[in-house]
């Protein structure tokens, strides 16, 4: 886990603050800290695939998340583990759709996945609405947040997608802005 004060999660911060607030008008900063904290946990590999099924297999697929997040008619144990596996699905849904939604295309060309029935979009907000349902004990405190991420969906992948803009220029030693050079 990447600490708070770590400079990729300063630089995340920054990026998703400025793009969500100036450009897309969500100015929450619950919405903007969850947003960038999650760039930075997904910056390691073990959390993009940390959902994993009954043989600890390692699950990519948005249709397999969904199945197993399943607590009436699916191998979801709880309804604890239902908003776990929904949570991830909404984390995942708008990294990779904010981030690579170009990639979303390449995991439905791969052969016999159950995501190539899944609307991506879809399944994130709604993933999130459902975690938002979770609004006792707890849950209590962070319902809202999900609630506000489920209604502000579609802002925040669009968000995400400038800040995707941003690190691509930040790759390149001369970046032009407005006529002028960065060296």
């Amino acid at each position: 886990m990447i600490p708070e004060s770590h400079a990729l999660q300063e630089l995340f911060q920054g990026l998703v603050g400025r793009h969500y607030g100036e450009e897309i008008g969500i100015r929450d900063p619950q919405i903007v800290a969850y947003v960038s904290h999650l760039l930075a946990e997904f910056c390691d590999a073990d959390q993009l695939y940390k959902i994993h099924n009954a043989t600890d297999r390692p699950l990519a697929d948005v249709g397999e998340m969904l199945l197993e997040s399943d607590p009436v008619y699916g191998p979801a144990p709880s309804f604890d583990r239902e908003r776990q596996v929904r949570k991830h699905i909404g984390d995942y849904a708008l990294f990779f759709t904010g981030m690579f939604p170009e990639s979303i295309n390449q995991f439905r060309l791969r052969n016999q996945r159950l995501e190539n029935f899944v609307d991506w979009m879809k399944a994130g907000k709604e993933s999130y609405y459902i975690v938002s349902k979770f609004e006792h004990f707890e849950y209590a405190k962070v319902a809202p947040l999900f609630a506000m991420l489920s209604k502000n969906f579609e802002g925040c992948v669009y968000g995400l997608n400038m800040v995707k803009n941003d690190l691509q220029e930040m790759q390149h030693p001369i970046v032009r802005r407005n006529d002028d050079l960065i060296m």
